[in-house]
């Protein structure tokens, strides 16, 4: 699992400054919201910032510290704040569109996991009704 860690006002976090990258390994696999993350910023009064991960299910830990090097000055800070004003409405936008499109996704998923588990003891109308919603879904 890649933690980024961005520094920003936008919703989107391309939209952000990145501060750092690191990878949380050792976790195995698992379906798809399984693996419960725990992410905590620490951030002390030099501004330097330390972000620790750990998969609650392994207890595995990997952390990282950024320096006071990556902090915004005053006016760095008002114009991202400005930037993320006037683009308020477009980003919730992008972000209501992302989530329908990750909310489709989670339902193909599940929707793919039941025909596995149940295409021997459903009925054969039902399963080939589900299949057809979901491709359909994937379509759109």
């Amino acid at each position: 699992v890649e933690i980024h860690v961005l520094q920003g006002e936008r919703s989107m976090a391309g939209d952000n400054k990145t501060l750092g990258r690191f990878t949380l390994t050792g976790i195995p696999p698992a379906p798809r919201g399984v693996p419960q993350i725990e992410v905590k910023f620490d951030i002390d009064v030099n501004g330097i910032v330390n972000v620790s991960a750990k998969d609650m299910g392994t207890g595995k830990e990997q952390s990282m510290t950024i320096t006071a090097s990556t902090k915004l000055n005053d006016q760095e800070i008002n114009n991202m704040v400005k930037e993320a004003e006037i683009h308020a409405a477009e980003d919730a936008k992008r972000k209501e569109e992302i989530d329908t499109r990750n909310q489709a996704d989670s339902m193909v998923y599940q929707a793919e996991k039941s025909i596995t588990d149940f295409k021997d003891k459903a009925d054969a109308a039902a399963i080939e009704k589900l299949q057809k919603a979901t491709d359909d879904l994937k379509e759109a």
